[in-house]
């Protein structure tokens, strides 16, 4: 009886063990016809991007098939070096596809912004039965514009300026970055105080994308215009003003005295003309 055990549980640990075998056989040829690594590609709005495959070829292509959110490109490789023959199954990709016949690298023009996504080529060769998939990540982006220097929170204390530097980019786009210089501080918002002693700095913004730059400036003088003077040039145009306001308390009244001086003088002579019997018979 106990032999009769032992040996059910040999054979049961061994048909245990033999399913784990084929599990890893079959793991290890999926993972040897898949690559599942992800290669990123960037694209430009209207232009061109480019799915390299730099298939060799000793490796003898049988067929290409790629595929993203729909079918894309069915690709069968010339006889003798000739072209491949490319059949586009989407209608979104019609007359903007082409394949080298050299390494079979896909182009693809005229980039959408809805072009964005995972695109995967399924690869055939004689060699293997096993299909061999390639995936590309493509993100298609705009080229930058020029951004935008924007001043705010601007206040003034003990002759020192404060003032937050904001940075932007026309239009809402993704994955953008932003840098300043000479600062060399990274994000969009710049925090500068200033005193008038030292004007000669230039902020620079740069924004950046995966696949274009560009920036703008602002000298030091632009900002707080209203507290660049110095304390002398100051307390210059302040003793000019207090000179200026004396004169006008000091010959304003003169001058209004003096009106009406004139009125009534006038007014006398007007009533005397009138009247020059009656003041004799008096």
């Amino acid at each position: 009886m106990l032999c009769c055990v032992q040996k059910f549980t040999v054979k049961k640990m061994a048909h245990h063990h033999l399913w784990i075998l084929l599990f890893c056989l079959q793991t290890c040829l999926e993972a040897s016809g898949s690559n599942t690594d992800i290669f990123t590609v960037n694209g430009i709005l209207g232009e061109s991007a480019t799915f390299p495959l730099n298939i060799q070829p000793s490796q003898k292509v049988t067929s290409i098939s790629w595929h993203s959110k729909t079918s894309v490109a069915f690709v069968i490789p010339g006889n003798l070096g000739a072209e491949p023959t490319v059949t586009i199954t989407h209608q979104n990709y019609h007359e903007r596809i082409s394949v080298s016949g050299q390494n079979y690298n896909l182009e693809l023009r005229n980039l959408r912004i809805e072009d964005s996504g995972i695109y995967n080529a399924d690869i055939n060769v004689e060699t293997s039965k096993t299909t061999t998939t390639r995936s590309y990540n493509l993100q298609v982006y705009r080229r930058l514009g020029k951004p935008k220097i924007t001043q705010s929170f601007m206040t003034s204390v003990n002759s020192t300026c404060n003032v937050t530097l904001t940075c932007s980019v026309d239009k809402e786009e993704k994955n953008v970055t932003y840098s300043w210089s000479p600062r060399g501080e990274e994000g969009n918002v710049l925090q500068i105080f200033r005193t008038p002693d030292n004007q000669e700095e230039t902020y620079t913004c740069t924004a950046w994308n995966p696949v274009s730059n560009n920036s703008d400036s602002i000298s030091a003088q632009q900002l707080c215009a209203d507290i660049t003077m110095s304390p002398h040039t100051r307390r210059t145009g302040l003793m000019s003003g207090l000179a200026v306001l004396s004169l006008l308390i000091i010959i304003l009244p003169s001058v209004v005295l003096f009106l009406l001086c004139k009125r009534r003088e006038g007014s006398f002579l007007k009533k005397f003309s009138k009247n020059p019997d009656g003041e004799n018979q008096q």
